[in-house]
Protein backbone atom coordinates (compact mmCIF):
# COMPACT_ATOMS: atom_id res chain seq x y z
CA UNK A 1 0.00 0.00 0.00
CA UNK A 2 1.46 3.39 -0.60
CA UNK A 3 2.24 5.96 1.76
CA UNK A 4 0.37 8.17 0.22
CA UNK A 5 -3.43 8.00 0.50
CA UNK A 6 -6.22 7.58 -1.77
CA UNK A 7 -8.52 9.95 -2.92
CA UNK A 8 -12.60 9.51 -3.42
CA UNK A 9 -14.14 12.42 -4.59
CA UNK A 10 -17.81 11.77 -4.49
CA UNK A 11 -19.45 14.65 -6.56
CA UNK A 12 -23.69 15.17 -7.15
CA UNK A 13 -25.36 17.88 -9.36
CA UNK A 14 -27.97 20.12 -7.96
CA UNK A 15 -27.59 19.41 -4.42
CA UNK A 16 -28.82 21.62 -2.13
CA UNK A 17 -27.02 22.09 1.50
CA UNK A 18 -30.01 21.34 3.58
CA UNK A 19 -30.32 17.59 2.50
CA UNK A 20 -28.58 15.54 4.93
CA UNK A 21 -30.36 14.38 8.27
CA UNK A 22 -27.70 14.45 10.51
CA UNK A 23 -27.24 18.22 9.66
CA UNK A 24 -31.04 19.41 10.82
CA UNK A 25 -33.28 18.15 7.46
CA UNK A 26 -35.97 15.92 9.34
CA UNK A 27 -37.59 14.43 6.52
CA UNK A 28 -34.84 12.89 4.10
CA UNK A 29 -33.00 9.72 4.70
CA UNK A 30 -29.36 9.65 4.06
CA UNK A 31 -27.84 7.21 6.71
CA UNK A 32 -24.68 6.72 4.59
CA UNK A 33 -24.09 10.69 4.38
CA UNK A 34 -25.02 11.03 7.94
CA UNK A 35 -22.36 8.57 8.56
CA UNK A 36 -19.57 10.54 6.86
CA UNK A 37 -20.79 13.78 9.37
CA UNK A 38 -20.33 11.18 12.26
CA UNK A 39 -17.12 10.26 11.33
CA UNK A 40 -15.22 13.41 9.56
CA UNK A 41 -15.93 17.30 9.43
CA UNK A 42 -18.82 18.83 7.61
CA UNK A 43 -18.58 22.19 6.28
CA UNK A 44 -21.63 24.22 6.89
CA UNK A 45 -20.78 27.43 5.09
CA UNK A 46 -19.77 25.57 1.67
CA UNK A 47 -20.34 27.37 -1.25
CA UNK A 48 -20.16 27.26 -5.12
CA UNK A 49 -17.74 29.20 -7.02
CA UNK A 50 -20.33 29.43 -10.01
CA UNK A 51 -24.02 28.08 -9.43
CA UNK A 52 -23.97 26.63 -12.66
CA UNK A 53 -22.86 22.98 -13.70
CA UNK A 54 -19.66 23.95 -16.20
CA UNK A 55 -18.37 27.04 -14.33
CA UNK A 56 -18.65 25.34 -10.88
CA UNK A 57 -16.59 22.33 -12.29
CA UNK A 58 -13.84 24.39 -14.35
CA UNK A 59 -13.26 26.04 -10.79
CA UNK A 60 -12.98 22.90 -9.22
CA UNK A 61 -10.41 21.16 -11.15
CA UNK A 62 -8.27 24.65 -11.64
CA UNK A 63 -8.44 26.06 -8.08
CA UNK A 64 -9.55 29.00 -9.71
CA UNK A 65 -12.92 31.25 -9.50
CA UNK A 66 -14.53 32.41 -12.74
CA UNK A 67 -13.05 35.60 -12.93
CA UNK A 68 -9.39 33.95 -13.68
CA UNK A 69 -10.77 30.85 -15.74
CA UNK A 70 -12.45 32.67 -18.01
CA UNK A 71 -15.64 30.85 -17.55
CA UNK A 72 -18.94 32.13 -16.14
CA UNK A 73 -21.55 30.16 -16.84
CA UNK A 74 -22.30 26.50 -19.03
CA UNK A 75 -19.71 27.86 -21.44
CA UNK A 76 -16.00 26.64 -22.82
CA UNK A 77 -13.79 25.73 -20.56
CA UNK A 78 -10.06 26.72 -20.63
CA UNK A 79 -7.79 25.37 -23.44
CA UNK A 80 -4.58 26.93 -22.67
CA UNK A 81 -2.95 23.95 -21.44
CA UNK A 82 -3.33 24.99 -17.82
CA UNK A 83 -2.47 22.21 -15.49
CA UNK A 84 -6.01 20.73 -13.86
CA UNK A 85 -5.36 19.09 -10.47
CA UNK A 86 -5.59 15.78 -11.72
CA UNK A 87 -2.35 16.36 -14.17
CA UNK A 88 -0.97 17.19 -10.91
CA UNK A 89 -1.77 14.45 -9.07
CA UNK A 90 -0.22 12.18 -12.31
CA UNK A 91 2.59 14.00 -12.16
CA UNK A 92 2.71 12.91 -8.29
CA UNK A 93 2.48 8.70 -9.14
CA UNK A 94 -1.42 8.55 -9.13
CA UNK A 95 -3.66 6.77 -11.29
CA UNK A 96 -6.90 9.03 -11.93
CA UNK A 97 -10.29 8.20 -12.63
CA UNK A 98 -13.60 9.41 -13.75
CA UNK A 99 -16.89 8.24 -13.91
CA UNK A 100 -19.66 9.85 -14.53
CA UNK A 101 -20.66 13.45 -15.34
CA UNK A 102 -17.72 15.85 -16.08
CA UNK A 103 -19.58 18.25 -18.22
CA UNK A 104 -16.20 19.27 -19.80
CA UNK A 105 -16.20 21.84 -22.86
CA UNK A 106 -15.88 22.86 -25.50
CA UNK A 107 -14.42 18.84 -25.89
CA UNK A 108 -16.75 16.75 -23.63
CA UNK A 109 -14.72 13.67 -24.47
CA UNK A 110 -11.29 15.43 -23.36
CA UNK A 111 -9.69 14.11 -19.81
CA UNK A 112 -8.63 17.31 -18.67
CA UNK A 113 -6.08 15.17 -16.74
CA UNK A 114 -7.82 11.82 -16.15
CA UNK A 115 -5.61 9.08 -17.09
CA UNK A 116 -9.50 7.27 -17.94
CA UNK A 117 -13.04 7.74 -18.37
CA UNK A 118 -16.26 6.20 -17.92
CA UNK A 119 -18.61 8.52 -19.08
CA UNK A 120 -22.30 9.82 -18.38
CA UNK A 121 -23.48 12.56 -19.19
CA UNK A 122 -26.96 14.21 -19.86
CA UNK A 123 -27.44 14.70 -23.25
CA UNK A 124 -24.88 12.61 -25.68
CA UNK A 125 -25.17 13.16 -28.62
CA UNK A 126 -24.54 9.51 -30.14
CA UNK A 127 -25.02 6.30 -28.20
CA UNK A 128 -21.27 5.22 -28.52
CA UNK A 129 -20.23 8.33 -26.71
CA UNK A 130 -21.90 7.52 -23.86
CA UNK A 131 -20.39 4.56 -21.48
CA UNK A 132 -23.73 4.56 -19.73
CA UNK A 133 -25.98 4.90 -22.88
CA UNK A 134 -24.35 2.21 -24.38
CA UNK A 135 -24.79 -0.08 -21.97
CA UNK A 136 -28.24 0.72 -21.28
CA UNK A 137 -29.03 0.13 -24.82
CA UNK A 138 -26.98 -3.54 -24.07
CA UNK A 139 -29.37 -4.03 -21.76
CA UNK A 140 -32.40 -3.93 -23.94
CA UNK A 141 -33.57 -0.36 -23.20
CA UNK A 142 -33.53 1.13 -26.90
CA UNK A 143 -36.63 2.22 -26.81
CA UNK A 144 -36.09 4.87 -24.08
CA UNK A 145 -35.59 8.35 -25.06
CA UNK A 146 -34.78 9.54 -22.21
CA UNK A 147 -32.48 7.93 -19.98
CA UNK A 148 -32.29 10.47 -17.36
CA UNK A 149 -36.15 11.29 -16.69
CA UNK A 150 -38.33 13.50 -19.80
CA UNK A 151 -36.58 16.88 -20.27
CA UNK A 152 -37.96 20.03 -21.29
CA UNK A 153 -41.85 19.46 -20.68
CA UNK A 154 -41.47 17.72 -17.36
CA UNK A 155 -38.07 19.32 -16.39
CA UNK A 156 -39.80 19.65 -13.43
CA UNK A 157 -42.60 17.47 -13.22
CA UNK A 158 -41.56 14.78 -11.00
CA UNK A 159 -41.64 11.17 -12.65
CA UNK A 160 -40.66 7.65 -11.71
CA UNK A 161 -37.33 6.64 -13.78
CA UNK A 162 -38.51 4.28 -17.05
CA UNK A 163 -35.25 1.94 -15.85
CA UNK A 164 -35.20 -0.16 -13.13
CA UNK A 165 -32.96 0.36 -10.40
CA UNK A 166 -30.60 -2.28 -10.73
CA UNK A 167 -29.65 -0.41 -14.48
CA UNK A 168 -30.96 3.28 -13.52
CA UNK A 169 -27.40 6.15 -14.16
CA UNK A 170 -27.00 6.48 -9.95
CA UNK A 171 -26.77 2.73 -10.51
CA UNK A 172 -24.45 2.57 -12.71
CA UNK A 173 -21.98 4.97 -11.44
CA UNK A 174 -22.36 2.88 -8.26
CA UNK A 175 -21.35 -0.05 -9.73
CA UNK A 176 -18.38 1.17 -11.64
CA UNK A 177 -16.65 3.02 -8.60
CA UNK A 178 -16.77 -0.37 -6.90
CA UNK A 179 -15.41 -2.50 -9.65
CA UNK A 180 -12.45 0.21 -9.56
CA UNK A 181 -11.94 0.00 -6.23
CA UNK A 182 -12.07 -3.29 -5.94
CA UNK A 183 -9.40 -3.09 -8.76
CA UNK A 184 -7.37 -1.33 -7.22
CA UNK A 185 -6.99 -2.94 -3.72
CA UNK A 186 -3.76 -4.45 -4.42
CA UNK A 187 -2.12 -1.72 -6.46
CA UNK A 188 0.58 0.07 -4.77
CA UNK A 189 -0.23 2.97 -6.74
CA UNK A 190 -2.34 5.61 -5.02
CA UNK A 191 -5.27 6.44 -6.77
CA UNK A 192 -7.51 9.30 -7.05
CA UNK A 193 -11.17 8.52 -8.35
CA UNK A 194 -14.05 10.98 -9.18
CA UNK A 195 -17.09 9.28 -8.76
CA UNK A 196 -19.96 11.87 -10.34
CA UNK A 197 -23.37 11.52 -10.05
CA UNK A 198 -26.30 12.92 -12.23
CA UNK A 199 -28.87 13.11 -9.69
CA UNK A 200 -30.37 15.06 -8.00
CA UNK A 201 -30.30 17.47 -11.08
CA UNK A 202 -33.88 17.32 -12.44
CA UNK A 203 -35.82 15.86 -14.13
CA UNK A 204 -36.19 13.65 -10.76
CA UNK A 205 -36.85 10.59 -11.85
CA UNK A 206 -35.69 7.96 -9.01
CA UNK A 207 -36.27 4.15 -9.89
CA UNK A 208 -39.11 2.41 -8.36
CA UNK A 209 -39.89 1.75 -5.35
CA UNK A 210 -38.07 5.00 -4.65
CA UNK A 211 -40.00 7.00 -5.75
CA UNK A 212 -42.37 6.01 -2.73
CA UNK A 213 -39.69 6.50 -0.01
CA UNK A 214 -41.43 10.21 0.50
CA UNK A 215 -44.98 11.03 0.88
CA UNK A 216 -45.49 14.49 -0.67
CA UNK A 217 -47.90 15.08 2.46
CA UNK A 218 -44.73 14.43 4.65
CA UNK A 219 -42.07 17.09 2.78
CA UNK A 220 -41.70 20.81 4.13
CA UNK A 221 -43.24 23.78 2.26
CA UNK A 222 -40.19 26.02 0.26
CA UNK A 223 -39.39 29.15 1.66
CA UNK A 224 -41.63 31.90 0.67
CA UNK A 225 -41.05 34.86 2.67
CA UNK A 226 -43.70 37.80 2.45
CA UNK A 227 -41.92 40.13 0.04
CA UNK A 228 -40.47 36.98 -2.23
CA UNK A 229 -41.20 38.71 -5.13
CA UNK A 230 -38.43 41.87 -4.01
CA UNK A 231 -35.42 39.22 -3.49
CA UNK A 232 -35.72 37.84 -7.11
CA UNK A 233 -33.85 38.73 -9.62
CA UNK A 234 -33.93 38.63 -13.25
CA UNK A 235 -31.92 35.32 -13.96
CA UNK A 236 -34.76 33.79 -11.44
CA UNK A 237 -37.44 35.17 -13.84
CA UNK A 238 -36.09 33.90 -16.93
CA UNK A 239 -35.18 30.37 -15.07
CA UNK A 240 -38.95 30.24 -14.16
CA UNK A 241 -40.16 30.53 -17.73
CA UNK A 242 -37.47 28.65 -19.11
CA UNK A 243 -38.04 25.37 -17.06
CA UNK A 244 -41.79 25.97 -17.39
CA UNK A 245 -42.60 27.21 -14.03
CA UNK A 246 -44.02 30.29 -14.84
CA UNK A 247 -47.53 30.26 -15.18
CA UNK A 248 -47.84 30.04 -10.98
CA UNK A 249 -47.31 27.97 -8.35
CA UNK A 250 -48.98 24.52 -7.61
CA UNK A 251 -48.43 23.45 -3.66
CA UNK A 252 -49.03 20.00 -3.95
CA UNK A 253 -46.88 20.01 -7.07
CA UNK A 254 -44.18 21.22 -5.67
CA UNK A 255 -44.31 18.97 -2.34
CA UNK A 256 -44.12 16.08 -5.00
CA UNK A 257 -41.45 17.72 -6.54
CA UNK A 258 -39.40 17.75 -3.09
CA UNK A 259 -40.62 13.96 -2.38
CA UNK A 260 -38.93 12.66 -5.71
CA UNK A 261 -35.85 15.06 -5.32
CA UNK A 262 -35.48 13.75 -1.68
CA UNK A 263 -35.62 10.43 -3.15
CA UNK A 264 -33.48 11.04 -6.14
CA UNK A 265 -30.51 11.79 -2.87
CA UNK A 266 -31.47 9.21 -1.02
CA UNK A 267 -30.67 6.95 -3.98
CA UNK A 268 -27.24 8.66 -3.82
CA UNK A 269 -27.31 8.18 -0.63
CA UNK A 270 -27.76 4.58 -0.75
CA UNK A 271 -24.55 4.16 -3.76
CA UNK A 272 -22.60 5.99 -1.16
CA UNK A 273 -23.02 2.89 1.05
CA UNK A 274 -21.93 0.73 -1.38
CA UNK A 275 -18.90 2.10 -1.56
CA UNK A 276 -17.95 2.77 1.68
CA UNK A 277 -18.49 -1.23 2.07
CA UNK A 278 -16.45 -1.78 -1.02
CA UNK A 279 -13.51 0.15 0.89
CA UNK A 280 -14.35 -1.36 4.03
CA UNK A 281 -13.85 -4.82 2.17
CA UNK A 282 -10.59 -4.40 0.66
CA UNK A 283 -9.26 -2.57 3.70
CA UNK A 284 -8.68 0.35 1.61
CA UNK A 285 -10.81 3.01 4.05
CA UNK A 286 -8.96 4.87 6.44
CA UNK A 287 -6.13 5.00 3.97
CA UNK A 288 -8.50 6.84 1.47
CA UNK A 289 -9.48 11.08 1.79
CA UNK A 290 -13.24 11.13 0.88
CA UNK A 291 -14.74 13.88 0.39
CA UNK A 292 -18.45 14.31 -1.13
CA UNK A 293 -19.86 17.48 -2.13
CA UNK A 294 -22.12 19.27 -5.48
CA UNK A 295 -21.54 21.69 -7.87
CA UNK A 296 -24.23 23.58 -6.93
CA UNK A 297 -27.61 23.56 -5.41
CA UNK A 298 -31.83 24.02 -6.44
CA UNK A 299 -33.90 26.60 -5.46
CA UNK A 300 -36.91 24.05 -5.69
CA UNK A 301 -39.84 26.22 -5.19
CA UNK A 302 -38.06 28.62 -2.55
CA UNK A 303 -38.89 32.49 -3.27
CA UNK A 304 -41.75 30.79 -5.63
CA UNK A 305 -38.43 29.71 -8.07
CA UNK A 306 -36.49 26.96 -9.93
CA UNK A 307 -33.16 26.08 -11.01
CA UNK A 308 -29.82 27.71 -10.25
CA UNK A 309 -27.73 29.75 -11.33
CA UNK A 310 -28.84 32.12 -7.87
CA UNK A 311 -26.81 33.40 -5.29
CA UNK A 312 -29.35 32.24 -2.34
CA UNK A 313 -28.42 29.82 -0.13
CA UNK A 314 -30.60 27.53 -1.89
CA UNK A 315 -28.80 27.75 -4.95
CA UNK A 316 -25.01 28.72 -4.07
CA UNK A 317 -24.83 26.74 -0.49
CA UNK A 318 -23.96 23.43 -0.61
CA UNK A 319 -23.18 20.10 0.76
CA UNK A 320 -19.41 18.98 1.78
CA UNK A 321 -18.15 16.34 4.10
CA UNK A 322 -15.02 15.49 4.23
CA UNK A 323 -13.49 11.60 6.23
CA UNK A 324 -9.81 11.40 6.82
CA UNK A 325 -9.25 10.00 10.30
CA UNK A 326 -5.56 10.40 10.27
CA UNK A 327 -5.57 14.13 9.84
CA UNK A 328 -9.33 14.91 10.81
CA UNK A 329 -11.14 14.63 14.25
CA UNK A 330 -14.69 12.80 13.92
CA UNK A 331 -18.15 14.56 14.02
CA UNK A 332 -16.95 17.96 14.15
CA UNK A 333 -18.58 21.06 12.22
CA UNK A 334 -16.71 23.64 10.68
CA UNK A 335 -18.38 27.21 9.87
CA UNK A 336 -15.62 29.20 8.45
CA UNK A 337 -16.57 29.53 4.65
CA UNK A 338 -15.05 27.58 2.28
CA UNK A 339 -15.44 26.29 -2.06
CA UNK A 340 -14.90 23.78 -4.38
CA UNK A 341 -11.96 25.80 -5.61
CA UNK A 342 -10.28 24.11 -2.11
CA UNK A 343 -10.51 20.90 -3.56
CA UNK A 344 -7.37 21.34 -5.66
CA UNK A 345 -4.85 22.62 -2.84
CA UNK A 346 -5.99 20.53 -0.54
CA UNK A 347 -5.78 16.99 -3.00
CA UNK A 348 -2.24 18.12 -3.94
CA UNK A 349 -1.29 18.79 0.03
CA UNK A 350 -2.38 15.19 0.51
CA UNK A 351 0.04 14.25 -2.75
CA UNK A 352 2.85 16.63 -2.42
CA UNK A 353 1.87 17.79 -5.78
CA UNK A 354 2.03 20.93 -7.49
CA UNK A 355 0.62 22.87 -10.35
CA UNK A 356 2.95 25.21 -12.30
CA UNK A 357 0.98 26.85 -14.77
CA UNK A 358 -1.06 28.84 -12.19
CA UNK A 359 -1.44 30.75 -9.22
CA UNK A 360 -4.64 28.48 -7.09
CA UNK A 361 -7.17 30.92 -5.30
CA UNK A 362 -8.04 28.01 -3.03
CA UNK A 363 -6.88 27.31 0.38
CA UNK A 364 -5.76 24.17 1.91
CA UNK A 365 -8.62 22.87 4.01
CA UNK A 366 -6.64 21.59 6.42
CA UNK A 367 -5.37 25.24 7.39
CA UNK A 368 -8.92 26.10 7.50
CA UNK A 369 -10.56 23.49 9.59
CA UNK A 370 -6.89 23.99 11.85
CA UNK A 371 -7.62 27.37 11.75
CA UNK A 372 -4.06 28.67 10.17
CA UNK A 373 -5.37 30.13 7.65
CA UNK A 374 -7.29 33.93 7.72
CA UNK A 375 -9.42 32.73 5.00
CA UNK A 376 -13.30 34.59 6.17
CA UNK A 377 -14.84 35.15 2.91
CA UNK A 378 -16.02 33.35 -0.73
CA UNK A 379 -17.19 35.26 -3.71
CA UNK A 380 -19.00 33.48 -6.25
CA UNK A 381 -19.78 34.73 -9.98
CA UNK A 382 -22.47 33.72 -12.53
CA UNK A 383 -22.29 35.25 -16.20
CA UNK A 384 -20.48 38.51 -16.93
CA UNK A 385 -21.22 41.95 -17.66
CA UNK A 386 -24.68 43.01 -18.74
CA UNK A 387 -26.00 39.35 -17.04
CA UNK A 388 -23.53 39.07 -14.04
CA UNK A 389 -24.54 38.25 -10.53
CA UNK A 390 -21.57 38.68 -8.25
CA UNK A 391 -21.20 37.06 -4.53
CA UNK A 392 -19.07 37.87 -1.55
CA UNK A 393 -20.14 35.82 1.42
CA UNK A 394 -18.86 35.50 5.10
CA UNK A 395 -20.19 33.51 8.09
CA UNK A 396 -22.28 36.27 9.33
CA UNK A 397 -23.53 38.16 5.93
CA UNK A 398 -23.82 38.13 2.48
CA UNK A 399 -23.74 40.31 -0.55
CA UNK A 400 -24.75 40.34 -4.09
CA UNK A 401 -25.17 42.49 -6.57
CA UNK A 402 -27.27 41.54 -9.98
CA UNK A 403 -26.01 43.94 -13.06
CA UNK A 404 -29.43 43.08 -15.59
CA UNK A 405 -31.16 44.31 -12.29
CA UNK A 406 -28.96 47.06 -11.54
CA UNK A 407 -30.21 46.04 -7.87
CA UNK A 408 -27.95 45.08 -4.56
CA UNK A 409 -28.48 42.49 -2.03
CA UNK A 410 -27.52 41.73 1.71
CA UNK A 411 -27.97 39.51 4.27
CA UNK A 412 -27.52 39.69 7.97
CA UNK A 413 -26.90 35.76 8.01
CA UNK A 414 -26.70 35.44 11.85
CA UNK A 415 -30.46 37.15 12.53
CA UNK A 416 -32.04 36.47 9.06
CA UNK A 417 -30.90 32.57 8.56
CA UNK A 418 -33.57 32.07 5.64
CA UNK A 419 -32.60 35.23 3.72
CA UNK A 420 -36.45 36.87 3.89
CA UNK A 421 -34.95 40.47 4.31
CA UNK A 422 -33.12 42.81 1.53
CA UNK A 423 -30.90 44.87 4.02
CA UNK A 424 -28.75 46.91 1.89
CA UNK A 425 -29.46 50.20 1.60
CA UNK A 426 -31.20 49.84 4.67
CA UNK A 427 -30.52 52.29 7.87
CA UNK A 428 -28.24 50.78 10.02
CA UNK A 429 -27.01 48.24 7.45
CA UNK A 430 -25.62 50.37 4.58
CA UNK A 431 -22.11 50.96 6.55
CA UNK A 432 -21.79 46.48 6.77
CA UNK A 433 -23.39 46.35 3.25
CA UNK A 434 -20.77 48.69 1.37
CA UNK A 435 -18.04 47.14 3.33
CA UNK A 436 -18.59 43.47 2.15
CA UNK A 437 -19.20 44.92 -1.73
CA UNK A 438 -16.00 47.03 -1.73
CA UNK A 439 -13.75 43.53 -0.32
CA UNK A 440 -15.90 41.78 -3.47
CA UNK A 441 -14.76 45.05 -5.86
CA UNK A 442 -11.67 45.03 -4.37
CA UNK A 443 -10.90 41.24 -5.46
CA UNK A 444 -11.89 41.58 -9.16
CA UNK A 445 -9.51 45.46 -9.30
CA UNK A 446 -6.60 43.46 -7.53
CA UNK A 447 -7.09 40.53 -10.51
CA UNK A 448 -7.34 43.42 -13.29
CA UNK A 449 -11.09 42.16 -13.86
CA UNK A 450 -12.78 45.12 -14.48
CA UNK A 451 -15.70 44.02 -17.23
CA UNK A 452 -18.30 44.38 -14.46
CA UNK A 453 -16.76 47.81 -12.86
CA UNK A 454 -16.23 51.62 -13.39
CA UNK A 455 -13.53 52.78 -10.93
CA UNK A 456 -14.49 51.55 -7.34
CA UNK A 457 -18.53 51.43 -8.54
CA UNK A 458 -20.39 48.99 -10.42
CA UNK A 459 -20.65 48.80 -14.26
CA UNK A 460 -24.17 50.57 -15.38
CA UNK A 461 -26.02 48.30 -18.29
CA UNK A 462 -29.65 48.67 -19.73
CA UNK A 463 -32.69 46.36 -17.70
CA UNK A 464 -33.27 42.98 -18.68
CA UNK A 465 -36.85 41.35 -17.90
CA UNK A 466 -38.53 38.20 -19.64
CA UNK A 467 -40.78 38.61 -22.36
CA UNK A 468 -44.46 39.71 -21.91
CA UNK A 469 -45.68 37.08 -23.88
CA UNK A 470 -46.04 33.80 -21.63
CA UNK A 471 -44.89 31.76 -24.54
CA UNK A 472 -41.04 33.09 -25.12
CA UNK A 473 -38.44 31.74 -23.51
CA UNK A 474 -39.30 28.24 -22.63
CA UNK A 475 -36.55 25.31 -23.19
CA UNK A 476 -36.98 22.53 -26.09
CA UNK A 477 -34.64 19.63 -25.95
CA UNK A 478 -34.26 16.37 -27.22
CA UNK A 479 -31.81 13.72 -27.44
CA UNK A 480 -29.88 13.76 -31.21
CA UNK A 481 -29.27 9.59 -31.11
CA UNK A 482 -33.21 9.02 -29.81
CA UNK A 483 -35.88 7.84 -32.43
CA UNK A 484 -39.13 10.32 -31.56
CA UNK A 485 -40.94 9.21 -34.93
CA UNK A 486 -44.15 7.58 -34.53
CA UNK A 487 -45.41 6.46 -38.21
CA UNK A 488 -48.72 7.92 -39.54
CA UNK A 489 -48.96 10.52 -37.09
CA UNK A 490 -45.84 12.42 -36.57
CA UNK A 491 -44.95 13.07 -40.36
CA UNK A 492 -48.78 14.32 -40.97
CA UNK A 493 -48.85 18.27 -41.46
Amino acid sequence: MSDKPNILFIFTDQQRADTIAALGNPIIKTPNLDRLVAEGVAFTNAFTPSPVCVSARCSMIFGQYPHHTGCYDNSDMPTDGRESYMDALNNAGYYTHGIGKCHFTPDRHALRGFQSRETQEEVPRQVDEDDYLTYLHKQGFEHVCDPHGIRSSLYYVPQPSQIAAEHHPSQWIGDRSIDFINKRAESDEPWHLFTSFIDPHPPFAPPNPWHYLYEMLDVDLPKVPQDWESLLIYINREQNRKKHRGHGIDLDLVRCIKAYYYATISFVDYQVGRILKSLEETGQLDNTFIVFTADHGELLGDYNSFGKRSMHDAAANIPFLVRYPQALPANEICTTPVSLIDLAPTFLSLADANISSHSLDGENLFDIFNKTSDRDMVISHFDQKDYGVYMAVTEAAKYFYSAPDDMEFYFDRKRDPSESRNRANVRFYDVKSDALRDRLIDVFKEANYTDPLEGDEWKKFPYRDVSKNPDVGFSIARHPWADYHVPGYTDLD
